[in-house]
């Protein structure tokens, strides 16, 4: 059973989209979801597609569009040529006004069959991978109108296909990912994950010991209660490594850790690479718009 996670994306308030532009990208990551749209362009390589309940070969060209909380993951060796370009905008983008207006219809709708997952053609996927490619050497007001065409484009494009079954639900698979006391647990350590948390505080809020919470919790979630709350932490550090000027120490502390070295080890276990490694790294491939 693949473990669920949730993921933080680099999207703030002042984005209209980004673009994670990754020449190098290493598929290590778990079977997560977000609440942003995604489009994911995979090049290069081939390997197997989870999205809901779709599990998929894909190969060379793969143009995925993504509703929010949907869970997904790709699964494949990065190769020499292998490129990833991940184009991500929030959940609200589908409520704004002007999306509501008739000329943008085609795209509404497309959002609202999004939540299973969208293949494309051959065709349409080789034209939108030439498109996203120039986006990432675009910038200015004109990107934000590349940015709709692209939309446009896949909106009205032929053979599109829904991956996820109709009958699959994403709130109804993140709800059943974790039991009630799991759900409290999780929920208390989201929102204190910045503050000095023992086993035995999350296990008072589930009126169990400590030794039967520990067990209770690994065998849901696949994961000990210390690996969990690392990797929150590290989630968050993610996202303040690539939108604040902070520095790495700062971060460290803002996120709930005790000392530097500790977190650096530990983000070092999780990404392979230290936080300013990381942060180099973001602001190579992360474009925002």
């Amino acid at each position: 059973m693949n473990t669920l996670t949730r993921e933080i994306t680099p999207l703030t308030n002042d984005d209209v989209f980004l673009l994670l532009n990754n020449p190098q990208a290493r598929f290590d990551y778990p079977l997560h979801f977000h609440s942003d749209f995604e489009l994911n362009l995979v090049l290069g390589t081939q390997g197997k597609r989870l999205v809901g309940d779709s599990v998929e070969d894909f190969a060379e060209i793969d143009l995925i569009l993504l509703g929010p909380n949907l869970p997904h993951a790709w699964k494949a060796p990065t190769l020499q040529r292998t490129h990833v370009i991940t184009l991500q905008f929030s959940d609200s983008f589908s409520e704004n006004e002007l999306i509501g207006k008739r000329l943008f219809a085609p795209i509404k709708k497309m959002l609202e069959r999004s939540t299973q997952g969208i293949d494309f053609s051959p065709e349409t996927r080789q034209r939108i991978a030439d498109k996203l490619i120039a986006l990432t050497k675009s910038q200015g007001f004109n990107t934000f109108l590349d940015f709709c065409s692209i939309l446009y484009d896949l909106a009205i494009s032929p053979q599109q296909r829904l991956l996820a079954s109709t009958s699959y639900n994403t709130d109804t698979v993140i709800r059943e990912s974790k039991s009630r006391r799991i759900k409290l647990a999780c929920e208390y350590i989201e929102q204190n994950y910045m503050n000095s948390i023992s086993l035995s505080d999350v296990a008072k809020l589930t009126n169990m010991s400590d030794s039967a919470f520990s067990h209770f919790f690994k065998k849901r979630t696949s994961r000990s209660f210390i690996n969990f709350l690392n990797e929150i932490r590290i989630g968050h550090a993610n996202k303040l490594l690539s939108e604040t000027s902070h520095n790495i120490s700062e971060i460290c502390y803002m996120c709930g850790f005790s000392n530097i070295s500790n977190f650096n080890r530990i983000f070092k276990k999780s990404a392979g690479i230290s936080p300013s490694e990381y942060r180099n790294q973001i602001h190579d491939i992360l474009i925002r718009f």
